[in-house]
């Protein structure tokens, strides 16, 4: 009866209950954005201490931003070369048009270039990995510095500054174009066509990245491609190695066989030397694992950690990845299917996150084969033989797969702590596991530290060396030379530091005509019969000129300053 009469009442419906949009975790976001802003400023606290300290290279990237300052040249390599594009002299162009030629100036652009980097990285690691703790985690190693990586990043010295912002940008925008809806791809396609043609112009050495997340667009999106997708990619692609492309057809230059044929000189180095050089002191070096200009054996452990990474990265990228490049795999319009063929940019329940597993895994590898093709072209180059701590620049594009190398590490060391009493974390072989891998990352972050600080004790001598460079330049103008002969590394460091108010002419040890790369300099010294000499105190060729001093006519007077000595013609 009872039933019978609830069952004539009406019922007020339910409110429906709405899922809960569960809520990002403030902690790791606001740990992650401190400890970008500790990274960017150690390193503005370094630009500030003239640290790292500059050189002539350095120097003529310099002297390219002033010229096209004053609109006075535009030039489109590296002077003196036909490769190694100079888009730092295009960035800190107007800032020196406002300051003048300061060292500081020329690396304001890539202090915002490393830091746009772990903005990016933060990014990407969410992205492939989810966690927002390993970008967190993935952030911290980056924001770590040893002299070799701090170099790299902060050196406008061409090239090495824009490739790790620009290959984690081509990561994030191909995660992008493999998981969006079809309205918000053509931008994305856009940009990394750009992106890709720009660095192409810039430096080859991103060569592989741009291979590898080509490769994963071409799988996912072919028949996008085939459109106008494939056309805007294309278009801007051409648009951004336009520079590249325009020099190459107007003085029929090859920049690619340029690049081949400065790697490591024409110094015989033997296969050994390279193997050596590029697979034991390449990653420790690369990566920040090693003190300034060596690398101790204890720090050379990365170098055996490295490669094991890096297969256990690949193989748990492809397990994931297996089975998902098959034709069923794709819908007709070129998207991901999730299970049941619900397609990733639908948003059914169940369809975006085994797509976002596909794209994270695709990603992954594609980086990661970016970074073997990096580390495999060093090795087999000479300078990996012949000057393997140098040329360790070569690989600093290495940080970009940092996500990728990093996440199946991540995933080991979260099993080492059970998530509540019945959780037992996959068994005991799992819990041994996260504890290596817990083990591996300490390493890597105290080995790294370790690095960074010893970086951190050569600033003072750094800082003193820049102290000596402006008293030598203070003293050439108190004197009003105009024209000096000096060495390579002496000669465009001074004449970007004195805005050209000096030039010099490069000479060798032996005073014979060196490489000059704006010839025009060398034309204006022959010109002056009152050129001066610089030379370092103790090199060489002050050893060489010392001999020429005396008070007989045509014999050189001296002046000394602190670390530099200044031979004048007498009057």
């Amino acid at each position: 009866m009872i039933t019978g009469m609830t069952a004539g009442v009406r019922q007020e419906p339910r409110e429906a209950v709405r899922p809960r949009t569960p809520r990002r975790p403030r902690l790791p976001v606001l740990l992650a954005l401190l400890v970008g802003l500790a990274g960017v400023g150690h390193r503005l606290a370094l630009l500030l201490a003239d640290a790292p300290p500059t050189n002539s290279d350095e120097a003529t990237m310099g002297l390219a931003a002033l010229h096209i300052a004053r609109g006075a040249d535009f030039p489109v390599w590296f002077y003196g070369q036909a490769y190694m594009g100079t888009l730092e002299a295009y960035l800190a162009a107007p800032l020196l048009a406002l300051t003048g030629p300061s060292t500081l100036a020329l690396r304001v652009p890539t202090l915002a270039l490393y830091a746009l980097f772990l903005a990016l990285s933060w990014r990407l690691a969410r992205r492939l990995g989810g966690d927002p703790w390993f970008a967190l985690l993935v952030v911290a190693l980056l924001a770590l510095g040893s002299d070799r990586v701090v170099k790299n990043q902060l050196i406008a010295g061409g090239g090495y500054p824009e490739l790790n912002p620009a290959g984690a940008a081509l990561a994030l925008l191909t995660v992008g174009l493999c998981a969006a809806g079809p309205a918000r791809r053509l931008p994305r396609w856009a940009a990394w066509g750009t992106v890709s043609g720009l660095m192409l112009w810039v430096d080859p050495l991103i060569l592989p990245y741009v291979l590898g997340t080509g490769a994963v667009l071409v799988v996912a999106r072919r028949r996008e491609l085939a459109g106008r997708a494939g056309l805007v990619a294309a278009g801007t692609l051409l648009l951004g190695a336009a520079p590249m492309l325009w020099d190459s057809l107007r003085h029929g230059r090859d920049p690619l066989a340029a690049v081949l044929a400065a790697g490591g000189g024409t110094v015989p180095v033997g296969w050994g030397e390279r193997l050596h050089g590029g697979l034991v002191l390449g990653p420790p070096l690369g990566t920040g694992f090693c003190d300034p200009g060596r690398c101790a054996d204890w720090q050379l452990w990365w170098a055996v950690a490295y490669p094991v990474l890096l297969v256990l990265a690949v193989a748990t990228a492809w397990r994931t990845l297996r089975g998902r490049l098959s034709p069923p795999a794709l819908a007709p319009d070129g998207t991901s299917p999730g299970p049941g063929g619900v397609r990733a940019d639908d948003g059914a329940v169940g369809g975006p996150e085994p797509a976002d597993r596909w794209v994270s895994a695709a990603v992954r590898l594609a980086l990661l084969a970016g970074s073997v093709g990096v580390l495999a072209a060093y090795t087999v180059s000479r300078a990996a033989g012949s000057t393997p701590v140098e040329s360790s620049r070569y690989l600093s594009c290495l940080a970009v797969a940092t996500p990728a190398l990093l996440w199946p590490l991540w995933r080991a060391a979260r099993r080492a702590v059970p998530a509540g009493r019945g959780d037992r974390a996959g068994g005991r072989w799992a819990r041994v596991a996260g504890l290596v891998a817990v083990g591996l990352l300490a390493g890597m972050f105290a080995t790294a530290g370790a690095a960074t600080a010893g970086a951190v004790r050569t600033v003072p001598a750094t800082h003193a060396e820049a102290d000596r460079h402006r008293a030598l330049v203070d003293e050439l103008r108190t004197r009003g030379v105009r024209h000096v002969r000096a060495g390579y590394w002496t000669c465009n460091r001074l004449t970007y530091a004195t805005g050209e108010q000096v030039v010099c002419a490069v000479v060798d040890d032996e005073q014979r005509p060196g490489f000059d790369r704006l010839p025009r300099y060398r034309r204006a010294v022959a010109a002056d019969p009152t050129a001066a000499w610089v030379a370092p105190a103790g090199s060489p060729l002050a050893a060489r000129l010392d001999s020429r001093l005396g008070p007989e006519p045509g014999a050189l007077d001296l002046v000394e300053v602190p670390g530099w000595r200044i031979y004048l013609p007498r009057r």
